[in-house]
C-alpha cells in the first residue's frame, strides 16, 4: 500500500504520518508490514485504504491532474469527499476508523457474511433474498456494482442459503466474500446511528466539485445533503452501476481510480467499453496514468 510513493513523494510520507497521529497508532505500519489478519478488520481496512487512496490522489494533484467529477465506492465516498474539499483528511480518516468499528460491534465476527453474485438479474436476486428473509434470517442486495455482478450480506446462515438458491435460479457464480461484516445491509443500523454522531462532530463543506453518492446515485454538492448520505449510506445499497451512469450523463469522458486493486476500473470497463480508465497505487501505474491523461 503505496509504499514506494511514501519513499519519493514527502506529500504521501506527511499523509502517512498525519493518519498515524490521528489514529493513535500506526496505520502505515500495518499498510507496510500486516499481519493480513489484522489489516482485514474493518476497523483497520477502511483507513487504510483511505489513506492510500488520498496519497495517490495528492501525488497526482502534484502533477496537475483535476478531476471534473468524483465518487467512490462505500468507503470510498469518503476518499472522494477529500478529494472534492468536502472534507479534511483528518476528519476522513478518524471517521472511517469509527465506521469500521461501529460496523464490526453492530455484527461481531463470524455472525454476518457477503456474497458476490455473477450472471444473475437484479430482480431475481432480490426475490430470493426476499424469500430466505422471510423463512431464515435477513439478507439482501448491498452493491449493484456492474450489469451480472451483485454483491448481497446479512446473517452468514441466511447469505449461505440465499447463494445455494440463487444458483438454482440460474446464476453462474455465488461467491463468499472475505469480510469481517455484512456492510450495507439493514444489520447496519445500529451502525449508522453512530456514525451519525461522529458526522454532525466534524466539518463537512460543500463541495467544490459533483460527488456521486452511493446511496442517491446523484450528484450532490450541499454539505448537510452529504452528510445526510453519508449517515444512509452504511445501512442501504451501494448503486455503483447507477451512479457510474451518472457520471457518463454527466460527461465523464475517462475515469481515474486511486488506491489498491483495480475493481472499479473493472467495473466501469462492464458499465460502459467506450470510457477509458486506469488506476494509480504505485509509481509504476502512475507513470502509466499520467501518460494516460496526457493522451485523454
Amino acid at each position: 500500500m503505496v509504499h514506494d510513493l511514501s519513499q519519493q513523494y514527502g506529500s504521501v510520507k506527511k499523509i502517512l504520518e498525519e493518519a498515524d497521529r490521528v489514529l493513535g497508532f500506526s496505520i502505515s505500519k500495518l499498510m507496510f508490514e500486516g499481519p493480513d489478519s489484522e489489516l482485514m478488520k474493518t476497523e483497520f481496512t477502511q483507513p487504510a485504504i483511505l489513506t492510500a487512496s488520498v496519497a495517490c490522489w495528492t501525488v497526482l494533484g502534484e502533477h496537475g491532474v483535476t478531476p471534473d467529477m468524483a465518487a467512490g465506492h462505500s468507503l470510498g465516498e469518503y476518499s472522494a469527499l477529500v478529494a472534492a474539499g468536502a472534507l479534511k483528511f483528518e476528519d476522513a480518516v478518524y471517521t472511517v476508523h469509527m465506521r469500521g468499528r461501529f460496523m464490526q460491534e453492530a455484527v461481531p465476527i463470524g455472525q454476518g457474511g457477503m456474497a458476490a453474485i455473477v450472471g444473475l438479474d437484479r430482480d431475481s436476486i432480490e426475490q430470493v433474498c426476499r424469500d430466505i428473509s422471510k423463512g431464515i434470517g435477513p439478507v439482501q442486495a448491498v452493491n449493484f456494482n456492474c450489469p451480472g455482478q451483485v454483491v448481497i450480506a446479512g446473517e452468514t446462515q441466511a447469505v449461505e442459503k440465499a447463494c445455494e438458491k440463487i444458483k438454482e435460479a440460474g446464476a453462474r457464480r455465488a461467491i463468499m466474500l472475505r469480510v469481517s461484516a455484512p456492510f450495507h445491509s439493514t444489520l447496519m443500523e445500529p451502525a449508522a446511528m453512530k456514525l451519525k454522531e461522529i458526522l454532525e462532530k466534524i466539518e463537512i463543506k460543500d463541495a467544490k466539485i459533483p460527488v456521486v453518492s452511493n446511496y442517491t446515485a446523484k450528484f450532490e454538492t450541499e454539505a448537510a445533503q452529504i452528510q445526510h448520505n453519508l449517515v444512509m449510506q452504511a445501512a442501504h445499497p451501494v448503486l455503483w452501476e447507477d451512479s457510474v451512469k451518472t457520471m457518463i450523463q454527466g460527461g465523464m469522458q475517462a475515469a481515474l481510480e486511486c488506491g489498491p486493486g483495480t475493481v472499479l476500473t473493472g467495473f466501469t470497463h462492464r458499465i460502459d467499453k467506450s470510457i477509458p480508465s486506469v488506476h494509480v497505487e504505485d509509481e509504476e501505474s502512475l507513470r502509466t496514468a499520467l501518460s494516460f491523461m496526457k493522451e485523454n
